[in-house]
C-alpha cells in the first residue's frame, strides 16, 4: 500500500526583532567635549612678539648671564617638546630619534651654548603642560608650536617669532564641510590648551569642540569617523597629511599663529642668547634649509619672520 500525505504549508516562525536608534559611538576615556569658554576681555600688551634684543657679540662690559652659565654647567639644555607633531617634533620610525623643525631649532641653540647641537636633554609636554613647566623650571625652553600671545608674556617670556603659522580646516576627502560656516553642530577635534581651541570656539561657537592629549589622536579620531574636522595650525595639519593621503584642508585662514620659544619668566639673559641664534639663522641661511628640509609641503619658503625688539 503506498501511503500518501497531504503537506500544509506553514509560514516561518520570525521573531520581531527590537530597533534601537542610533547612538554616536563612545569617546575613548581620554577624549573629552570642551565646555563653551568664559567670555574674557583680551590682555593687551600691545605687540607680543615683541622681545629682548640679543647683547652684541662686542659690548663691554658683557652683561651678567646666571641662567646661560647655570645650564653651561649643568653640560646639556632641557628642552620641552611633544612627539606627536610630525614635521615640527615627532620620533623618526627608522631611528627612533626625534626630529623636525622645532627640534632642530632647539639643536641650533645648544649648537650656540656648547658647540654641539646633540648637548640636549628632551621631556615630553602635552600642550596643556607646557607653562606650567617653564613656570616650575622643569625645562629651559619650550619649542613646540608656541604661539606668542598677550595672556602667556603674562606667565612666561617669550623669543622673537620664528615662524608664522596659519590655522586651518581639515577633514577627509569627499567631506561636506568646505568652510568654517560647515563647522555648525559638526564635532571638531583640537588639543586641549591650545590656542587652535580658543579660536576655533571663538569664531565658530556652534562647532562642537572635542578635545585630546595630541594632535596625532585627532587624525586617529577623523579617520574613525568620530570627529568630523580638525582645526589647527597649518604646519601641524602638512604633518597628519604625511600619514594620511585622504585628507584635505579647506576654508580660508582662520587667523595667524606666530610661533615663539618660551622661557621662564624672568630669565632674561636666557631670551636675549636664544634671541642671538635666532638672528644666526635668520642671517646665515639656516632656517631657510631647515623649512626646506621638514616644511617644503607648506609652498616655497617665506624666509624667516623678522625680529621685532622693545629695546
Amino acid at each position: 500500500m503506498l501511503l500518501t500525505s497531504c503537506g500544509v504549508d506553514h509560514a516561518p516562525d520570525v521573531t520581531a526583532q527590537p530597533t534601537t536608534a542610533y547612538t554616536e559611538p563612545p569617546l575613548p576615556a581620554d577624549v573629552t567635549i570642551a565646555p563653551s569658554p568664559t567670555p574674557t576681555t583680551p590682555s593687551n600688551c600691545g605687540d607680543p612678539t615683541a622681545s629682548l634684543r640679543p647683547v652684541p657679540a662686542n659690548a663691554v662690559p658683557r652683561p651678567p648671564t646666571p641662567n646661560v652659565d647655570a645650564i653651561r654647567e649643568r653640560g646639556r639644555l632641557i628642552v620641552g617638546l611633544d612627539t606627536g607633531s610630525n614635521l615640527m617634533s615627532f620620533r623618526a620610525p627608522s631611528t627612533g630619534q626625534l626630529e623636525g623643525f622645532d627640534v632642530d631649532i632647539a639643536r641650533e641653540v645648544a649648537r650656540d651654548l656648547f658647540g654641539d647641537p646633540d648637548k640636549i636633554e628632551y621631556r615630553i609636554l602635552a600642550a596643556d603642560e607646557r607653562i606650567t613647566a617653564l613656570q616650575e623650571s622643569t625645562v629651559d625652553i619650550v619649542v613646540k608650536t608656541l604661539t606668542i600671545n598677550c595672556e602667556r608674556r603674562e606667565k612666561i617670556e617669550f623669543s622673537s617669532q620664528y615662524f608664522e603659522a596659519q590655522q586651518r580646516i581639515q577633514v577627509l576627502k569627499g567631506s561636506p564641510i568646505r568652510n568654517l560656516d560647515d563647522l555648525d553642530g559638526r564635532r571638531v577635534c583640537a588639543v586641549r590648551g591650545t590656542t587652535s581651541l580658543m579660536r576655533l570656539q571663538q569664531v565658530q561657537p556652534a562647532a562642537i569642540a572635542v578635545t585630546v592629549p595630541m594632535w596625532s589622536d585627532c587624525l586617529v579620531l577623523l579617520q574613525q569617523g568620530q570627529v568630523d574636522a580638525i582645526s589647527t595650525d597649518d604646519t601641524l595639519l602638512a604633518g597628519l597629511a604625511t600619514q594620511d593621503p585622504y585628507l584635505d584642508v579647506v576654508g580660508t585662514p582662520m587667523g595667524s599663529e606666530p610661533y615663539g620659544i618660551g622661557i621662564h619668566l624672568g630669565n632674561t639673559d636666557l631670551v636675549r642668547f636664544v634671541n642671538g641664534t635666532l638672528d644666526r639663522i635668520r642671517a646665515d641661511g639656516t632656517w631657510n634649509s631647515l623649512y626646506d628640509r621638514w616644511l617644503s609641503t607648506l609652498g616655497p619658503t617665506p624666509g624667516p619672520p623678522p625680529a621685532v625688539y622693545r629695546d
